[in-house]
């Protein structure tokens, strides 16, 4: 029989369930996504740090877990919300239940509650802060004072908390269901150099599908030592918290961008160079997660259905004039890319490599490709 667990929302709203992984008390800041598949992903997405996911579809588990569907190597979300944990798992591919995996990670989550009551509070009065105590004697009133005691995601750089700590080489490409993930290759025509703010692998394996060898830095990496490295492009990638506080990155993202070297962001990536290009962020009500949000393509007007993660945006308002809006949410109207008028960079605010989600935004990696190339051949003329 499972322990007892709560959730306790900062205006002291209680949702009382059943424990999942472990028990103790987590805290942060309490979001949804309407992603129907890819728990996993979700999970150990970096993007999430300091996020307790609420997931709204209510069957969670149904496949286990497997090592290769792993986005890093830990779970980034702080908790887990959910309604309700199948008793058995059914996939081939399974190595453990969402539950024993859970355990294995050191998780405090909560199962058995209404989510669609939780999702219906988070949209009407934003996200907001949030504790999970599971196991005996849960003391509802440290469950609400955690809650509001912690301080939420603006103005916190989480970037250097999950990014890698040293440089290393990638050059691994996507699962196929002929042979799975497949062996390096290191004989690849582009050199990309991918800035790691938390970055996930299938990113980087898009990359390489389309050619890319890549070398991953932290995020503080200067950018006199990514120029030393002679790339053929430059990648910044997802991650969570709030971008103005990652003076380092911007510092750095405006002299690579200066340089001409083709630039491709995406996610916080998108928001960082949106900041070195004198743009300015803002903080979303709920933000975007979820695998199903439209997206307008303003220069051809394809609608595109993309996977979204994020809960800070860059504000259309403040777009300098070498900033060109390419994309837009048809969800709230916000802005979901930009291009640079004079220099070849660009960026996106959803994940075109979805994991979980849909790929109809997945060309994105090939206008950074077709980029790269123009650039060697004009450096080779």
């Amino acid at each position: 029989m499972r322990k007892p667990a709560l959730l306790a929302l900062a205006d002291g709203t209680l949702f009382w369930g059943e424990s999942i992984g472990i028990d103790g008390q987590t805290t942060g800041e309490v979001v949804f996504n309407t992603a129907i598949t890819g728990y996993q992903e979700i999970l150990t997405d970096p993007s999430y740090c300091q996020q307790i996911v609420t997931l709204t579809y209510p069957h969670i588990g149904n496949v286990g877990v497997n090592r290769e569907d792993e986005e890093s190597e830990a779970i980034h979300a702080s908790g887990l919300v959910i309604r309700n944990l199948p008793l058995l798992t059914s996939s081939w591919r399974s190595e453990s239940s969402l539950d024993e995996y859970l355990s294995d990670k050191k998780v405090v989550a909560i199962a058995d509650i209404d989510t669609r009551q939780l999702t219906r509070i988070l949209r009407e009065k934003g996200a907001q802060s949030g504790c999970i105590v599971a196991g005996d004697n849960l003391d509802v009133k440290a469950a609400i004072a955690a809650a509001q005691a912690f301080s939420g995601l603006q103005g916190k750089d989480l970037a250097k908390e999950v990014c890698t700590q040293e440089a290393y080489a990638w050059t691994q490409g996507s699962w196929t269901l002929q042979g799975g993930l497949p062996a390096s290759n290191d004989s690849l025509p582009h050199h990309v150099v991918a800035y790691d703010f938390g970055v996930k692998r299938n990113i980087l394996r898009m990359l390489v599908d389309r050619g890319c060898r890549l070398t991953v830095v932290p995020a503080q990496t200067p950018a006199a030592n990514v120029l030393a490295m002679n790339p053929d492009g430059i990648f910044l990638s997802n991650g969570p918290g709030d971008p103005e506080p990652c003076d380092y990155a911007l510092k750095a993202i405006s002299t690579l961008v200066d340089s001409g070297i083709p630039v491709f962001g995406i996610c916080l990536g998108h928001q960082l160079l949106s900041l070195a290009s004198g743009a300015k962020t803002l903080k979303m009500k709920f933000g975007h997660h979820g695998a199903n949000h439209p997206v307008k393509d303003l220069e051809n007007g394809v609608v595109m259905i993309t996977s979204q993660n994020h809960g800070f945006a860059v504000d259309e308002d403040s777009l300098p004039d070498n900033l060109q809006a390419t994309h837009r949410s048809l969800f709230d109207k916000s802005l979901q890319g930009v291009k640079r008028t004079d220099k070849p960079a660009f960026s996106f605010q959803g994940h075109p490599e979805a994991s979980p989600g849909p790929h109809d935004v997945a060309p994105l990696f090939d206008q950074f490709i077709n980029l790269i190339e123009q650039h060697q051949a004009t450096n080779t003329e």
